[in-house]
């Protein structure tokens, strides 16, 4: 019971050793040039939502706290909810609520932490940190089934008033294990949303090519947003395994204006920043 208390106490602050404060060093920027006739990324219009996904690696793919630099990437890219995967909380290896930090350097974000798994003294998971000026009206956080894969897995949502954001990660060994935690997603959606009108936006790292068997499954109740470019690695990718994606329910409300996989910044090296891509829409909600 002590250890249960200290670790749910760990989860809510964002330092768990002795209340030292957590101090982000400054970004570290790569000499290695981004793609050329890649155009830095603009600022979506103001009637546009832009909504992104991010597997972050627990900040730390390249060796150095990456934090900042991705603050600043996505300040720069102008997202206004934005899905994490990878994301520790108070363990051993980073002694900190990463989410809580990250959304702290957006200008106090929202956020909601989904913990799939004990890892190291604390929690390993994914999130989601969202402008407050969505304002979140309701959380939910789902524990997904392991199902013989290599771990535990998870689903954060954050409701807002005119749309869901989910993200999710899954499993990245077995395909068996992905089916089942993409259908336990699909099942609860479905009994949480199929009446209404409100979109349904999920996001994530699926480790599933497009041609896979766990997409040709999501394609039958959802509709792929994001683009089919590669997103992994990061440094020279060669997979799409990164999607953002609308439910069945409302996806004719949902109006796409752009998609992309942006990899020039002027404020951080995406070789750096993680050993992912990220993934961003621009939808209109009609």
């Amino acid at each position: 019971m002590k250890l249960l208390i200290i670790l749910l106490a760990c989860l809510l602050t964002s330092t768990c050793n002795k209340g030292t404060e957590y101090h982000i060093p400054p970004p570290v920027v790569s000499d290695k040039p981004g793609t050329p006739d890649t155009p830095v990324v603009e600022e979506p219009d103001a009637d546009v939502l832009r909504l992104a996904t991010y597997n972050v690696g627990v900040f730390s793919k390249s060796g150095t706290n990456t934090t900042l630099m991705i603050v600043e990437m996505m300040k720069e890219l102008g997202v206004c909810a934005l899905s994490m995967n990878e994301l520790d909380s108070c363990n051993t290896r980073h002694q900190v609520f990463q989410l809580k930090s990250f959304a702290r350097e957006m200008g106090s974000w929202d956020y909601t932490y989904a913990p799939a798994l004990n890892y190291k003294g604390g929690w390993y998971g994914i999130g989601i940190a969202s402008d407050p000026k969505l304002n979140i009206i309701r959380r939910f956080r789902l524990k997904l089934s392991q199902a013989g894969g290599s771990e535990v897995r998870a689903l954060a949502v954050s409701e807002f008033q005119d749309f869901v954001f989910c993200s999710t990660h899954l499993d990245h060994k077995s395909k068996d294990a992905q089916l089942v935690q993409a259908g336990e997603i699909t099942a609860w959606v479905e009994k949480t949303y199929a009446n209404s009108r409100k979109p349904v936006i999920l996001c994530g790292d699926f480790n599933a090519l497009p041609s896979s068997g766990t997409l040709a499954y999501m394609r039958q109740n959802w509709t792929i947003l994001s683009p089919d470019g590669f997103t992994y690695p990061a440094s020279n990718p060669s997979k799409c395994i990164d999607y953002i994606m609308v439910y069945k329910n409302a996806a004719d409300r949902i109006e796409l204006k752009d998609a992309k996989i942006p990899v020039k910044f002027t404020t951080g090296d995406v070789a750096v920043a993680s050993d992912h891509l990220p993934v961003y829409v621009d939808i209109v909600i009609k």
